[in-house]
């Protein structure tokens, strides 16, 4: 399982940094993913991390939003500036492509205008 934390409420403009460990994968083998579900919408993709440390965003969070993994630890990090009021969402992580049975109970974030 994967296990996003580190949400909170921010004001726009400020900065969250969340923290991803996993559990029970192949982590350095595995691509990551954070995928976000903001209120009433369904999950979408956010940002993933190859396993080879490369990083690819979606176009609405590129330059703002800052993927990284430490194998060691098997954790993956969100570093998340410039926050918008649109960026209020519920926070997970999984593998990329996301497989069904790792989805944690997912992070708050919430950016106040």
């Amino acid at each position: 399982q994967l296990q996003a934390s580190g949400g909170g409420l921010v004001q726009a403009g400020g900065s969250l940094r969340l923290s991803c460990q996993a559990s029970g994968i192949d982590f350095s083998n595995s691509h990551l993913g954070w995928y976000r579900q903001p209120p009433g919408k369904e999950r979408e993709y956010v940002a993933s991390i190859t396993r080879g440390g490369y990083p690819i965003y979606v176009e609405s969070v590129e330059g703002r939003f800052t993927a990284s993994r430490e194998n060691a630890k098997n954790t993956t990090y969100l570093q998340m500036n410039s926050l918008k009021p649109e960026d209020t969402a519920v926070y997970f992580c999984n593998t990329s492509p996301p497989l069904s049975g790792t989805w944690g109970q997912g992070t708050q974030v919430t950016v106040s205008s």
